[in-house]
């Protein structure tokens, strides 16, 4: 994650989150042109919020430039730091010697410390934890507490009125705060969940304290205003008697209290040092002016706070690591030397270096942003010059525009090439896009044209682009699937299974793209997929009973869903069927047309011997010759033991229907199909538990009076059936009018 915390003075701040932080962030600062950036600050404590926000623990001291509050967690510690110089140096707050008793706090460095809280107020209206301002430089004012480390619960305020050198504790408690006439009076309201009616005030930086009873009512305070103007002395309270009351506003001025303005005379100056006495802060002194405590007057608009600036010599506090370079001891504040990081080599050319220019080495050091130091000591001198050499092209990539590696055929497809590094004026770029399209570009990735292209075929292409120069070559690839969306999908499996014997389970999809479609498969109710590239899958049924089985077929940017039911059993009869060779003329071989000879074949066997539909399913085989399985299933009531075929009166009932030539159906054209028992020498097949295994061949003979039309059939988009109307079928195959010249037509057609 990366969060911006500031874009002040030409330069960058920002928290970024790295592969190996949870709750943390490190602190990135930019050069002047905002592109290359070093590390100023690791492990600065962050927290999500609701709606996935997320707040790092880091603030802008406002009114002195270069300041800047942190929070930082190591090991499960977070304590508070402060730089003066943008990052460059960090340290610790030191910590007041009494409290606001008058008691010794007996917290000494280096275990014991100031930390704040750095929080931002969910409620607008209210001040956060920390509160400075534009107008009042080096007035800050804060909620937290002594110690070795932050404590949650710990909410004591301290003030500082020299910009974080000396501080004092102000409450026991956290507090609102409002700046009014530019810091000469601070007004303070206790955070809490009663009513209140007292507020405290100010106008000595937090010296001392006066209460005001703002109403004669407590209320509910829900925030705090103030009057446009930073100069202004009136302030507004807002808030509820109950809540179910409407707002009570009271106005708060405190005009009245002053009986004059200032005059020079009630001022005095204060110079900005960091916690080491330094005066040259960013390369300058800096002196401000504030009111005296004596004085009872006020500011006004014409106030203003700097007084004086001085230019330093620069020194080695002035200069910050370079790219590429780090710290020894970042949180020192003692010098210490930059030094390149194992990743980086400070002698190599830059990117954009172009073969015949000249360029100079980085020393390890940058002077800070918005620093005006001068003279003095000069990090950066003695730069190295260089003359660019020919570089090998590194870092090619081609992409698609698009983002997306399947097109349709006749697509548009635009290709983009990029060079991370190495020469682009003097390297060719050779490029192949799978179809025998080939071509030579130069300058492709400083022109960033892009390559429009378009594949009228389906396949996989193999696109690729080479830089070549002198110095050596690089080498990108992309593979594009160029495939017709999927329009139809059909599963097919047998509708009977025996429990543990192998099924195939078929995929049938339209069009056919043979190695670029991926098909999912769901056995039951199991959740995980599994993925084929083939279009069938053979599995095993553990289970009894029936099983949804579920593919989606992906091929591309389209996907289609197909589902069946298998029913599962452990002892069921298979009696394998023929037909004569002339139903194969007529047999389109597809699912819909199998289905229904299946239908009518079972339909006619159970009305024929009183046997139930529910326990006949005659299986129409895929391909030719048209073969079929008839599966005679055990009731629903059957107790599940070994039986002789010879036993099962309903086998007997199945050859005596057939021998007697009682099975017998229309087809469309006025024709009679007679259904016999060719032959009963041959052997039939017992699924289930036993030994025994042993057959009766049954043939079906399905006559065919004349030459005709049987069944129209026509193939629609995603779907195969038959017929001109889906619901006529059964009509089709009971209707007894002739209409073999208009179906004869259809059939040459």
């Amino acid at each position: 994650d990366l969060q911006i915390i500031s874009t002040d003075e030409n330069q960058v701040f920002v928290a970024v989150q790295e592969w190996y932080q949870t709750d943390t962030y490190n602190l990135y600062q930019s050069d002047p042109q905002g592109v290359y950036y070093s590390i100023l600050l690791e492990n600065v404590r962050s927290t999500k919020q609701p709606e996935e926000n997320v707040l790092i623990d880091i603030l802008e001291v406002r009114g002195v430039k270069g300041v800047f509050l942190a929070n930082q967690k190591i090991d499960g510690k977070v304590t508070t730091l402060i730089t003066y110089n943008k990052g460059r140096d960090w340290d610790f707050l030191n910590p007041p010697d009494i409290d606001m008793n008058g008691k010794p706090t007996n917290c000494k460095p280096p275990d014991c410390y100031l930390h704040l809280h750095l929080r931002w107020a969910d409620n607008p209206y209210v001040s956060g934890t920390v509160h400075t301002k534009d107008t009042a430089p080096g007035l800050i004012m804060g909620a937290g507490n002594l110690g070795s480390q932050l404590v949650e619960y710990k909410e004591e305020m301290y003030i500082t009125s020299d910009c974080g050198n000396t501080w004092r504790q102000v409450f026991e408690e956290e507090h609102h705060i409002l700046y009014l006439d530019h810091g000469g009076v601070i007004v303070a309201i206790k955070d809490t969940s009663i009513p209140l009616k007292i507020l405290k005030f100010s106008i000595d930086e937090g010296q001392t304290w006066s209460t005001h009873n703002f109403t004669s009512t407590s209320v509910f305070v829900d925030g705090l205003l103030s009057e446009p103007g930073d100069e202004t002395l009136v302030m507004t309270v807002f808030g509820h008697i109950s809540y179910r009351s409407d707002w009570e506003l009271v106005k708060v001025d405190f005009r009245p209290s002053f009986p004059r303005e200032c005059t020079d005379d009630d001022y005095e100056s204060w110079e900005l040092t960091n916690l080491q006495g330094d005066r040259c802060i960013m390369g300058q002194q800096r002196s401000f002016r504030k009111r005296k405590i004596s004085s009872w007057c006020i500011k006004g608009r014409s106030f203003t706070s700097a007084l004086t600036s001085k230019v330093c010599e620069c020194v080695n506090s002035d200069f910050l690591c370079d790219y590429g370079f780090e710290r020894s001891a970042p949180l020192k504040s003692e010098s210490s030397k930059c030094f390149a990081d194992f990743w980086f080599n400070p002698e190599a050319p830059p990117e954009d270096c172009v073969l015949g220019q000249a360029y100079t080495s980085s020393t390890g050091y940058r002077k800070v942003v918005s620093n005006v130091c001068e003279g003095g000591v000069d990090l950066q001198q003695n730069l190295a010059q260089h003359m660019c050499p020919l570089i090998a092209p590194k870092g090619l990539q081609i992409s698609i525009r698009e983002e997306s590696l399947a097109v349709k055929p006749g697509e548009d497809i635009t290709f983009v090439v990029r060079q991370e590094q190495g020469d682009t004026l003097n390297t060719k770029y050779q490029v192949d896009l799978g179809d025998g399209f080939k071509a030579i570009y130069v300058n492709l990735t400083m022109t960033g044209e892009p390559i429009r292209h378009r594949y009228e075929n389906p396949g996989i292409y193999r696109v690729s682009v080479k830089a070549e120069n002198v110095a050596g070559h690089d080498e990108s690839v992309v593979f594009v699937q160029v495939n017709s969306p999927l329009q139809a999908l059909n599963l097919e499996v047998v509708p009977v299974i025996g429990r543990n014997q192998e099924v195939n389970l078929t995929a049938i999809i339209l069009p056919k793209n043979p190695n670029l479609t991926v098909f999912y498969w769901w056995i039951g109710n199991n959740l995980q997929p599994l993925l084929t590239l083939e279009s069938f899958l053979v599995t095993k049924f553990a289970e009894t009973g029936d099983i949804r089985v579920t593919v989606q077929a992906s091929c591309g940017s389209s996907m289609l869903q197909d589902s069946k039911v298998v029913h599962v059993f452990d002892h069921f009869h298979v009696l394998p069927l023929k037909f004569t060779k002339h139903l194969d003329t007529y047999n389109p071989d597809i699912l819909d047309w199998r289905e229904d000879i299946g239908r009518v074949v079972t339909r006619l066997l159970a009305k024929e011997t009183n046997i139930p539909e529910e326990t006949l399913m005659t299986v129409v085989k895929p391909g030719l010759p048209t073969t079929a399985d008839l599966h005679v299933l055990l009731p629903a009531n059957q107790p599940k033991r070994k039986r002789s075929i010879t036993s099962d009166k309903r086998i007997a009932a199945i050859k005596q229907a057939l021998n007697a030539h009682n099975i017998s159906f229309f087809l469309r054209g006025g024709y009679w199909v007679l259904v016999t028992l060719a032959d009963s020498g041959s052997d039939s097949q017992r699924i289930g538990g036993g030994s025994g295994y042993w057959a009766i061949v049954v043939l079906f003979v399905i006559c065919l009076v004349a030459v005709g039309a049987i069944i129209l059939y026509k193939k629609l988009p995603g779907r195969n059936v038959y017929a001109q109307m889906h619901n006529e079928k059964e009509q089709e195959m009971t209707s007894p009018v002739n209409h073999s010249e208009d179906t004869q037509n259809i059939i040459q057609g």
